[in-house]
């Protein structure tokens, strides 16, 4: 039946269907993802997968109420080069909104030659940035027996790719646990379950600014 007060309530009932419409896409919204590319720093080695530094990010994340969600797609062992081989098919697969970077320890204890590790690093950022995903790098430190020469040629390295592909850089992602022998597992290259809250702290304060201007 049409009455005179049709025509006042139409729209607002178009009104009414778009913003439920609306409310029910934001709640299905799948949240933007963060991938980690990293080894057995990033993996959780010898702890349980809860308590590694990953898993306390996405806890983080979701505190201060960013919406994305954290893939791990760290593998112990991993070089920067075999990251490179990896890096096409997990952006294709997560299609992530920023990659955090955190390889190239097993590179230095192995002795790579530092334009083998640099071009590696160089290539994982540009595939990212290629799809405009953006990229957080993370230094990572040597042992202490490897020399102070080696050890700041290494961090350089590190410096020199945030520089000049213009991305935001952790310098150390092991700040305040390498040196803390309390913090280390025995074999002293692998932090414990106590020193992963640190880890997870040093990554932040690179992290959130990036999120942040996401917003």
């Amino acid at each position: 039946m049409i009455t005179k007060y049709s025509k006042f309530y139409r729209p607002v009932l178009f009104c009414i269907i778009l913003l439920l419409n609306h409310t029910a896409f934001a709640e299905n919204k799948t949240p933007a993802s963060i991938l980690v590319l990293g080894d057995s720093l990033s993996g959780a080695w010898g702890i349980n997968t809860d308590e590694g530094w990953v898993a306390l990010l996405q806890q983080q994340i979701s505190r201060q109420g960013y919406d994305y969600k954290v893939i791990n797609a760290s593998v112990s062992g991993d070089t920067t080069r075999t990251g490179l081989t990896r890096i096409d098919s997990a952006l294709q697969e997560h299609k992530p909104a920023i990659v955090i970077v955190a390889l190239g320890g097993n590179d230095g204890l192995r002795g790579l030659a530092f334009t083998e590790i640099e071009n590696s690093l160089a290539s994982i950022i540009q595939h990212c940035q290629k799809d405009d995903v953006q990229v957080l790098l993370s230094g990572v430190r040597l042992p202490p027996n490897y020399g102070p020469v080696y050890i700041e040629q290494f961090a350089a390295l590190y410096r020199g790719l945030a520089e000049r592909y213009d991305i935001p850089l952790v310098p150390r992602m092991l700040d305040q646990v390498a040196e803390n022998r309390e913090l280390m597992q025995p074999d002293g290259i692998h932090p414990n379950a106590e020193a992963q809250p640190q880890i997870m702290r040093n990554v932040w304060v690179g992290l959130e600014p990036m999120l942040k201007g996401n917003e």
